[in-house]
């Protein structure tokens, strides 16, 4: 099996542009603000927490800003203190989210913990969105990349229901973004991760084995993702060489979705 760590091959397709990322300070956030930087951009790092937030602007040379993503005031003043700074808003990552243990089955996930994972996973979406078009459309360009998942698409009786309801809504408000601000030189996709050996990710498994394994079966590749490989689809889906991919649902899963039986 492949080192997916690996140094990763140089490119420079971001030189000078400016990046918004949340949920910046650890698993995929982190990948990408590492990965975005490498290839030229000036990375705004967006988390909640502060400490974890500051040391992924410092490794990667650019700009902490701490935000509370369900909150509008503070979504708003993210992207205007990204503007201030660098002069541009050219790419958002809106990548915060969370996956709670109280969010289960729907027979005994409670309404708060359903409201809770709703307003960060897709509220929170929605909000950067709101807060980054006027940039891009002034500018006549932009690439939004908005977290959805590979349960967007795909159904599973080890339930998460307001996890797998909130993508299922970045799924669909990434398209039709996408298609609204086409003509605009803006495109909107969503990125489908596929399971990523992320803290989050392993916090939950080591919690349930079982489910863990449960879902492991499933993937073709047999192994989980890891979050440098899904900074790469992003950097991907940020740069000119996807300048002719939009409103779709960008599926980097290993083969999930494409799966009936896989190999033993």
């Amino acid at each position: 099996m492949t080192d997916q760590t690996a140094e990763t091959p140089v490119c420079r397709r971001l030189v000078g542009r400016t990046a918004v990322i949340t949920g910046a300070g650890s698993g995929i956030g982190l990948a990408t603000a590492r990965r975005l930087a490498s290839e030229g951009a000036n990375v705004v790092c967006a988390d909640i927490d502060e400490t974890a937030g500051k040391a992924a602007a410092a490794e990667v040379g650019g700009l902490f800003v701490q935000v509370d993503v369900t909150d509008e005031g503070q979504v708003e003043a993210l992207f205007k203190t990204a503007y201030d700074t660098y002069g541009s808003v050219d790419v958002a990552f809106n990548n915060a989210g969370i996956s709670p243990p109280e969010d289960d089955s729907i027979l005994t996930t409670g309404l708060d913990a359903w409201k809770r994972v709703q307003e960060v996973n897709l509220t929170s979406v929605y909000l950067c969105c709101k807060y980054a078009l006027p940039y891009m459309r002034r500018q006549g360009k932009g690439s939004i990349i908005n977290t959805a998942s590979f349960v967007a698409v795909m159904g599973a009786a080890t339930s998460q229901i307001s996890y797998t309801a909130s993508k299922g809504g970045v799924l669909s408000m990434s398209r039709e973004l996408g298609v609204q601000f086409a003509r605009e030189g803006i495109r909107v996709n969503a990125l489908c991760p596929g399971p990523v050996n992320t803290p989050l990710l392993k916090e939950l498994f080591a919690k349930d084995p079982e489910r863990a394994a449960r879902r492991l079966v499933h993937v073709p590749v047999g192994r989980f993702a890891e979050p440098e490989e899904m900074a790469a689809a992003v950097a991907f889906l940020a740069s000119d060489d996807s300048s002719f991919v939009n409103a779709a649902e960008f599926l980097v899963d290993g083969g999930i979705a494409g799966a009936y039986v896989t190999p033993v």
